[in-house]
């Protein structure tokens, strides 16, 4: 029997199975989850001023957050809390409000975005909600290669310098989505010194998994907000957070830092919109995180006793089968929630079809591209938060195997 009929009887019998495994999505488990429940009861109907003040059920508050969420979340992102806006639900949506109202009315005093041209840089392998909001909104994306040391800084220096239409740098700066790799010290000066033709060029950091982390020892960037003001760029970066993935998913809240005057100019633009953010929910998060053992840092390192096998089954199994073989490489990330694996032969669209014959479940083939194209057809992103342990390891071994058969199939 040759390699490859192997290969396909071993499929066979996977197949047979019949399971029913998902590792496609960065979802938190139910055990993560619980970790929270406390915070559905934590605030009661005598819990109707904050201790700054400020009248819970009313309307007043301003449209920037609870001073106490933004102390909070504001150390979050390593900012003041005159340096940050804290409002409803996602990062996400903070970063598209802020995208469109850029394109109507401008940044830093710069014209509005919709008149022309405009395009935005963008780090690949990367988050695939960031390309779909980016191309909605009109945006040309300017593609650039993700490094272990964040974007790749000769590229970005070359677009930015180089085209006004260019508008700025939209990427994941710690625990990257979906390489796991974190912006370097030296890349975080260069990023704030470096030279744009755009008057407003933008850097939109999503720091979604900032506090996300996997090992004891954390490496922690150095601050974009503290290197912009360092280099005279002060209004350069806008960096963004979340507790969707530290309370619960569906039912967190999203804020932002950035310099003092882009507080005021976003503030302005979001007083149009509403009088304020759901005050209740960010004082029950304030309540909650601050008598969590240990606070934020303290509910982060349970999450990690969850996580940190599952990413150490990711590992083990990818060693064990493709170690040596030549057929792919992966990142081995110390945060955030996914792997990113590249095979060495164009197969990762074969390899999700044979998964989900399988009952496995992955991210589309090109999802972490613009448009969902993967020029190299190569990129694979793993994602082992919500499955429980022995599902994660049944489905790594189904992914090593459609793997391994992919390949020989195109070597045949």
């Amino acid at each position: 029997m040759s390699e490859l009929e192997a290969l396909r009887a071993q499929f066979e019998e996977k197949k047979g199975r019949g399971l029913s495994l998902n590792i496609q999505r960065g979802q938190p488990s139910d055990e993560d989850f619980d970790l929270s429940s406390a915070m559905l009861t934590c605030v009661g109907p005598d819990d109707v001023t904050s201790p700054s003040g400020i009248a819970l059920r009313n309307y007043p508050g301003g449209v920037a957050g609870l001073k106490e969420a933004r102390e909070m979340f504001g150390a979050v992102l390593s900012a003041k809390a005159d340096q940050t806006i804290v409002g409803n639900n996602s990062s996400l949506a903070m970063l598209a409000n802020t995208l469109m109202w850029a394109l109507l009315r401008g940044l830093g005093g710069g014209e509005p975005w919709a008149g022309g041209a405009r395009k935005m840089i963008v780090a690949v392998p990367g988050y695939d909600r960031h390309f779909t909001l980016l191309d909605a909104l009109g945006f040309e994306m300017v593609t650039v290669p993700m490094t272990s040391d964040g974007p790749d800084l000769d590229e970005v220096e070359k677009f930015a310098s180089s085209d006004p239409s260019v508008r700025g740098l939209v990427f994941v700066p710690t625990y990257s989505n979906p390489t796991g790799d974190t912006i370097s010290d030296a890349n975080v000066e260069r990023l704030a010194r470096m030279t744009a033709a755009s008057v407003d060029f933008t850097i939109f950091a999503d720091d979604a998994y900032v506090v996300h982390h996997l090992t004891d020892a954390p490496h922690r960037p150095k601050s974009l907000i503290a290197a912009c003001a360092e280099a005279g760029n002060s209004d350069r970066a806008i960096v963004y957070g979340s507790t969707s993935k530290i309370t619960f998913s569906g039912a967190g809240i999203g804020f932002l830092a950035t310099s003092e005057a882009n507080v005021k100019l976003l503030t302005g633009y979001l007083s149009q919109e509403f009088i304020g953010p759901n005050k209740i929910e960010q004082y029950r998060h304030v309540k909650f995180l601050g008598s969590y053992p240990g606070g934020i840092e303290g509910l982060m390192r349970a999450h990690a006793e969850i996580l940190r096998p599952k990413f150490d089954a990711v590992q083990r199994v990818l060693e064990r089968d493709l170690g040596g073989t030549g057929l792919a490489t992966w990142t081995k990330p110390e945060g955030g929630y996914f792997v990113s694996l590249d095979t060495s032969k164009p197969v990762v669209t074969r390899v999700v079809e044979l998964a989900n014959e399988a009952g496995v479940s992955l991210t589309p083939a090109g999802a972490s591209f613009p448009h969902g194209e993967d020029p190299s057809d190569s990129n694979l992103r793993i994602a082992p938060s919500r499955p429980p342990l022995a599902e994660v390891e049944q489905a790594m071994e189904i992914v090593t195997l459609c793997i391994k058969l992919a390949s020989a199939e195109h070597a045949a």
